[in-house]
């Protein structure tokens, strides 16, 4: 699926990561993956090609890239992008 390709991807690109593959314990609209590698933090919303973040999602983006905090939206589309930032 999707959001494994991303998270190998980060995991072999040596992030560490917090993936919410259910929301069910995290806040409304908190990304689904949250990832650190020193001097960098990345929170990412995986969506499929055409989706798009919902209000509360992109509320929560918003305000982490306010904080300095690399944000993104990513859809398979993506990869190459996803690729280049996460190395």
């Amino acid at each position: 699926s999707w959001s494994r390709q991303v998270v190998m991807a980060a995991r072999l690109s040596g992030w560490k990561l917090v993936h919410h593959w259910l929301s069910i314990h995290s806040e409304a609209g908190w990304p689904d993956l949250f990832l650190a590698r020193p001097p960098r933090a990345i929170a990412a919303e995986l969506k499929r090609d055409g989706g798009n973040p919902t209000p509360a999602q992109q509320s929560w983006l918003d305000t982490l890239a306010a904080c300095g905090i690399e944000s993104y939206c990513w859809r398979p589309a993506d990869w190459s992008h996803v690729r280049e930032v996460l190395a």
